[in-house]
């Protein structure tokens, strides 16, 4: 049967350009494979044919104009009966399966039967534990001040209990809710609260016991926090500027020692390992326990922040610095919580497209509180909870403290926390008070402890623990009389020994435990701690914690008997750390438990199998000359992109990554092509599903749409560009944005992204200050190559032409995929349309290319005068149009210079001037610059549609006199031809200056130079454009 296949749906656009026919007749065809593309001036859309079949006729060419319904070709389909007759040939391949696999198979099916039944056995148990009785629950009731009728807030209070006693806590939690409901419908303007009473969530007799040691854990735990500060007290006091924290892991000992011992599985052959992102500056404390593992000698922990010689420790975890060590940099803070969200989402990510195997792995991050004030920190948990990331726990260390006071010295920041997550949707496990406070709970039958823990801030917590146990009976326990009877019969000491949850590692052990099982959701535990754990009074909660780095002897003493640590008097004053023979049951203890999870953490490490480079004619097109046609290079990296996604190897690994801006970029196609990210799939017929380019959303798809989040998008990029690393896999993260709202916004995550060693393109689509045009002032990017230059391992380019793109890009994929360099491409791509030319003929073109820049094209007609002529991005093309000029009118020939990367010429020029300033009595290197312009005559006048600091780079590298035009000042609105006048890069002002060097130069008189500024109409008076 004939069938026409006509072009679809595709929006507003008609008369569009087809640019590629991808079937020949003849040609068998599945359905939704791709049979043209078709290309307007904003976008580039494979059309996918509706049928399977043959192809019979067709019926466009490459250039024909197409609109819908038009006919594109015919396809001779395949009958029902063919049909049937291939799904019986299926049925009968399966029928004749051989009997190993057969055995295979049945294996399989055995093992998926009992995992359902154990399944079914779980949410049995698990009905059961819904109906907890009475007896084993403690309810605390809370005075409420203002109750018009106690009786009946009394009869209330039993009938609910009644409910948890018979029904469970889920079906109250649904009677609670209706009553909201009912009040508010009722005209009540009550607001839920989300906050739970100043307890911890886990009740004592809900909490899961540890099967460790606690003795010898305690003792190894004791060990770390000595050797911790003594390596920054011992670097200090050799070298007083290093600086360094002790405070800030001595409160989080216990939440890292429970971590180690019970919970952090490691990567090895047979898992893919837990993600750990470490406090930053809790850093000493994972150096001390690696030390006692073995994995760290003392002398590379006395060179803790020594790190010019080799052998030295980082002051925070930095992956450049330490490759095989750390995973993850924390430091700057605020970056930790959100790299990690997006992490754990890009683990999802892999698993729902099939990529890598689910094996439960967890990615847990340690925070401090006063760190939760930076915007990232918190501007990404909504997505936590809206993807069901219930493989992400956060720890928060609540030690009530930040760099210069607490964190909410009037208020009470586990609260205030406690209340933005559980308002986002995460599961929050609170951990507030160690097993001494257990029974005073348990005996508070009126609640008034309770009360009085809701009452007191943090200030006042903060005190209690810098003043001792008499402090806190009168402060803390005489503020109620029952209270202050109610400790009459402990001592000062017994009252001091009151811990903190995040001290305990039995309440420790038990939220790890409950975070570790939650299903559904993300997960916080909110622990409280104390600033300066065991330093006495030289530190122990007071405002000058965290910046002490030298102890005295007293004070060592101190820490030395408060967690006896055995030491002689002798070798506490030298500082000694403390390391028990290999035999010893600390040590013996301490390797059982990581080899029991696996293997040592933190450790980075990579078995990532490269990717194969696509063949070097894939993106031969785009070499071609385009003729009159016209198209803006983001259009062409998108049909670079389109190319990649029929390449077997590369295709799947690809990750496009777009801040909501497809639409922008051209890149529509793609949503149906290989579709749009969404854990749930699509719930939804999108408005626009008739349409070519409809919205659709999968569980499989491969972009990821993030929405107006930049910073979030960036995220995005680093966790799929360490991927290698993280997940042993490696992908092709591409992010495109508007160039302003890259470097310049993220800057922080793009030095975090050179530190993490990702790989990948960052695209500054959009860019430059004059051709992004009506958008104005905030939007407008003339400087992102300068910010990019500052990242060592980022390597940026700003072509001009579709071939250059091309040769860029490729080299790109073959660095960092199959070389597997750690490097990353920061490239701008323009909006503007124009036509292509076809790549240079030359042997060297492309090396030319990659190196930075090659001699577009000489002009030697008038053999006299000379100028050099270096051009980048679309500048370049105003370049071409002067040089013409000054060729025709004023008889000046030129050599025009495509300047590719202005970053790389700066990069080599570096280089050789330092080895040559090295070497004295070798013969001179030379740069590539002055290799390319050593043989050329006249001066040197370079413009891009950037600042002039970024053609000025290159300025030190070459002998002759070196002029730059660029586009400094801030952007405003108007159009392209208005702007480059504006800040004077257009091809008059580029005449005009060419003109006026030359006399300058005294190469030709001053009346051209007078001649062109009247004929341009310049105007000598205007102020700089940094001035207007």
């Amino acid at each position: 049967m004939i069938q026409n296949i006509v072009v679809p749906d595709i929006g507003d656009f008609e008369n569009v350009e087809v640019i590629e026919v991808l079937v020949d007749v003849s040609k068998k065809i599945d359905k939704n494979d791709p049979i043209v593309t078709l290309e307007s001036d904003k976008s580039s859309v494979e059309v996918p044919s509706t049928m399977s079949g043959t192809v019979e006729s067709v019926k466009v060419k490459v250039g024909d104009k197409v609109s819908k319904g038009d006919l594109l070709i015919t396809l001779i389909s395949e009958s029902k009966n063919e049909i049937e007759k291939k799904v019986e040939k299926k049925v009968e391949k399966k029928q004749n399966i051989p009997n190993d696999t057969e055995k295979i198979i049945n294996e399989a099916e055995k093992s998926l039967k009992k995992e359902v039944k154990e399944e079914k056995e779980t949410n049995k148990n698990i009905s059961k534990e819904k109906k907890t009785s009475k007896k084993e629950e403690t309810i605390i009731q809370t005075p409420i001040d203002g109750d018009l009728d106690p009786l009946e807030t009394r009869e209330w209070l039993e009938s609910l209990s009644a409910v948890l006693e018979n029904d469970g806590k889920h079906r109250a939690q649904f009677l609670i809710k209706q009553l909201i409901e009912h009040s508010y419908k009722e005209g009540s303007d009550l607001v839920l609260s989300r906050n739970t009473p100043y307890i911890n969530t886990i009740p004592p007799e809900n909490e899961a016991k540890s099967s460790g040691d606690q003795n010898i854990e305690r003792k190894i735990r004791s060990l770390i926090r000595w050797n911790a500060a003594a390596m920054v007290v011992r670097a200090n006091k050799k070298y007083p500027e290093l600086g360094g924290h002790i405070g800030t892991f001595a409160s989080a000992a216990t939440l890292f020692d429970v971590g180690m011992n019970h919970f952090w599985r490691a990567k090895n052959n047979k898992f893919g390992g837990d993600l750990i992102y470490f406090q930053g500056h809790s850093a000493p404390g994972v150096y001390a326990r690696s030390y006692l593992e073995g994995r760290l000698t003392e002398k590379e922990l006395d060179n803790f922040r020594q790190e010019v010689k080799k052998g030295g420790l980082s002051s925070y975890p930095h992956p450049w610095l330490m490759p095989k060590y750390w995973q993850f940099p924390t430091v700057s803070m605020g970056l930790g919580p959100m790299l990690a969200i997006y992490q754990a989402r890009f683990m999802k990510y892999l698993i729902n497209r099939g990529l890598i195997k689910d094996e439960k792995r967890k990615v847990w991050v340690f925070l401090g509180d006063g760190e939760m004030d930076e915007p990232e920190s918190l501007g990404a948990i909504g997505l936590a909870a809206r993807e069901n990331l219930d493989n992400l726990i956060f720890v928060i260390n609540c030690n009530l403290q930040r760099l210069d006071g607490p964190v909410r010295g009037n208020g009470k920041i586990i609260q205030e926390l406690e209340g933005i997550f559980r308002g986002a949707g995460w599961n929050v496990i609170k951990v507030i008070w160690g097993s001494y406070w257990d029974q005073l709970l348990a005996n508070d039958k009126k609640g008034l402890l309770v009360k009085r823990m809701n009452e007191a801030v943090d200030g006042e917590y903060q005190a209690f623990k810098a003043n001792g146990g008499s402090y806190v009976r009168e402060h803390f326990f005489g503020k109620y009389p029952e209270l202050k009877e109610m400790v009459s019969s402990f001592t000062d000491k017994d009252i001091w020994k009151l811990n903190r949850g995040g001290h305990d590692p039995h309440k420790v052990f038990a939220a790890y435990d409950a975070a570790s099982k939650n299903v559904g959701s993300p997960t916080v535990i909110i622990a409280k701690t104390i600033k300066g754990y065991g330093m006495g009074k030289s530190g122990e909660s007071i405002n000058t914690t965290h910046q002490q780095k030298k102890l005295d002897v007293k004070d060592l003493l101190y820490y030395r008997d408060r967690f006896d640590v055995p030491l002689t008097d002798k070798q506490v004053e030298e500082i000694q750390y403390y390391k028990p023979d290999n035999n010893s049951e600390e040590i013996k203890y301490l390797k059982e438990r990581r080899l029991a999870l696996g293997g040592f953490i933190p450790e980075r490490s990579s078995f990532a199998k490269p990717i194969k480079t696509p063949p070097k004619d894939i993106f031969d097109n785009m070499k071609e000359s385009t003729g009159e046609k016209e198209m803006s290079t983001t259009m062409a990296l998108v049909r670079m992109l389109t190319s990649l996604l029929r390449d077997k190897n590369v295709a799947p690994k690809l990750v496009p990554i777009i801040p909501d801006e497809a639409r922008t970029f051209g890149m529509e196609g793609f949503f149906q092509k290989i579709g749009i990210y969404a854990h749930e799939g699509q719930k939804y017929e999108p408005v626009d599903f008739k349409q070519l380019s409809s919205y659709r959303e999968d569980k499989k798809g491969q972009v990821l749409e993030e929405g107006i989040t930049e910073a979030g998008s960036m995220s995005s990029w680093i966790a799929a560009g360490t991927s290698y690393s993280n997940h042993d896999i490696e992908m092709i993260p591409i992010y495109l944005f508007y160039s302003m709202f890259g470097f310049q916004r993220v800057g922080d995550l793009a030095w975090a992204a050179g530190d993490s060693q990702a790989r990948g393109f960052l695209i500054g689509a959009t860019s430059g200050r004059t051709t992004l045009a009506g958008e104005g002032l905030q939007h407008q990017d003339g400087h992102s190559h300068l910010t990019a230059s500052t990242i060592p391992n980022c390597v940026s380019y700003d072509p001009t032409f579709a071939y250059e793109l091309a040769v860029i890009f490729r080299d790109g994929l073959r660095r960092m995929y199959e070389k597997k360099e750690n490097i990353f491409y920061y490239i701008t791509t323009m909006n503007e349309n124009y036509p292509h030319p076809a790549i240079p003929k030359g042997q060297d073109i492309e090396k030319s290319i990659l190196k930075g820049m090659y001699k577009f094209k000489e002009i030697n007609k008038n053999k006299k005068t000379k100028i050099q002529l270096l051009g980048s991005g679309t500048i370049l093309r105003e370049m071409i149009e002067a040089a013409e000029i000054l060729s025709d009118e004023y008889k000046i020939d030129s050599d025009i210079w495509s300047v590719t990367s202005f970053n790389e010429l700066r990069k080599n020029g570096l280089e050789t001037e330092r080895y040559n300033l090295l070497n004295p009595n070798e013969k001179p290197k030379k740069s590539y610059l002055e290799e390319c312009l050593n043989n050329s005559e006249g001066p040197v006048l370079a413009a891009s549609d950037y600042m002039r600091l970024n053609s000025d780079q290159i300025r030190p590298f070459t002998n002759k006199n070196f002029y730059s035009l660029g586009t400094d000042g801030y952007g405003r609105s108007d159009t392209r031809k208005n702007l480059r006048n504006f800040f004077e890069v257009d091809k008059k002002y580029i005449v005009t200056y060419a003109l006026s060097i030359l006399s300058k130069e005294q190469l030709i008189a001053s009346k051209y130079a007078e001649s062109a500024i009247k004929k341009y109409n310049i105007d000598k008076n205007k102020p700089m454009p940094t001035k207007i």
